[in-house]
């Protein structure tokens, strides 16, 4: 009995402090859900090309390596078709970006005022926009939410409505506004229990992933993992303009960051698939010296479990994986937290006014 008070206490008070976070966390991520498809209706003439499905990898490759050379000391990054851009974009090192068809080369526009907004609403997800500690923020509030105030109220749940779990997952809506309240509270929490823990249990990778990963590397060493020989040796010789002429037969290029400084290295990221499909999330990325010397490679085909299972909690987070649905769960899901959030604010101010009327 005494432990009860005591979760419910700790319930009841982390939930006020923790919760605000979440609630800003989950509202902000279920607006990012659909980013791609709202992005890409906004910016048609930026992000969008006629029959992107033709214009193969070596077209890209080619458009890529021409816009890079012939600009290549102003250019910070470059970045090929992937999820809802099916055109190339340059960032330059002024900040500015540019979109450039994807066949012919041609500008097409400057970064629009709806990129800019989504790209601010994810840095709000991640980081509340507070610079340097707000990552730290909001993933330890993630954790909290993960270990303790989920899992206090499923506590909570199961030793109240164990023995009558219909009673447990029941709204009476013709009631007074307490047990209305009382009842939105406990069913939702239970209802949504497993997709957010899911969901806060993955966002807490994007803070502490050196942490996820080492803990990931378990698997590694229960599981008879036979890690296939990476294809690139460290320290071989690798022309950077070659993998701009030349494209891997398994992964397709989305992405490549140039040096900042003499000690910076070129780095080349691929995925599988260009476009949002549901699944396993397959990348290889590659480390290149400004000496054309190899710095490193890593690939889902030949990275260990627990790097492929690292490569899996952003598509798991934003429900990707599971396809469509998965992305509607999501959704829905993040509204749960700021529902709770304000249940449980009600349930303390009616606990508070009970206690201070004497009734």
């Amino acid at each position: 009995m005494l432990f009860s008070k005591i979760v419910n206490k700790f319930h009841l008070y982390l939930g006020l402090s923790c919760g605000i976070l979440a609630s800003i966390s989950g509202l902000t991520g279920s607006m990012y859900v659909w980013q791609p498809e709202i992005t890409a209706d906004l910016n048609p003439n930026l992000l969008k090309v006629d029959s992107i499905e033709n214009i193969s990898e070596e077209e890209l490759l080619k458009t890529s390596l021409a816009l890079y050379e012939n600009q290549k000391d102003t250019v910070a990054k470059i970045f090929l078709p992937y999820r809802e851009q099916q055109t190339i974009s340059i960032v330059y090192n002024n900040g500015q970006t540019l979109y450039y068809h994807p066949k012919n080369g041609k500008v097409l526009g400057q970064k629009s005022a709806s990129i800019s907004f989504f790209e601010d609403l994810l840095n709000i997800h991640r980081t509340l926009g507070i610079p340097k500690i707000g990552k730290y923020i909001v993933g330890g509030s993630a954790l909290l939410f993960f270990l303790f105030l989920l899992t206090s109220g499923l506590f909570l749940w199961w030793k109240k409505y164990k023995l009558n779990f219909n009673k447990g997952i029941k709204i009476k809506w013709k009631r007074n506004r307490k047990r209305f309240n009382y009842d939105v509270h406990k069913t939702l929490g239970f209802l949504f229990f497993l997709p957010l823990l899911i969901m806060a249990f993955s966002g807490g990778y994007f803070t502490y992933n050196t942490y996820y990963k080492e803990g990931f590397k378990l698997v590694d060493t229960i599981s008879a993992n036979n890690t296939l020989k990476k294809r690139i040796e460290v320290g071989s010789a690798l022309d950077v303009k070659d993998l701009l002429k030349n494209p891997d037969k398994q992964y397709s290029l989305r992405a490549i960051y140039l040096p900042k400084d003499p000690n910076d290295a070129y780095q080349f990221r691929y995925i599988k698939d260009r476009f949002i499909v549901s699944g396993l999330r397959k990348t290889k990325e590659l480390k290149v010296d400004q000496n054309d010397k190899v710095i490193n490679e890593t690939s889902f085909d030949s990275d260990p479990i627990s790097e492929q299972i690292a490569a899996q909690m952003y598509p798991i987070h934003i429900g990707e994986i599971s396809g469509l649905l998965g992305r509607i769960l999501v959704f829905i899901s993040g509204f749960v937290p700021i529902i709770l959030f304000i249940t449980g604010l009600r349930f303390y101010y009616f606990r508070a006014y009970k206690k201070n009327n004497g009734r």
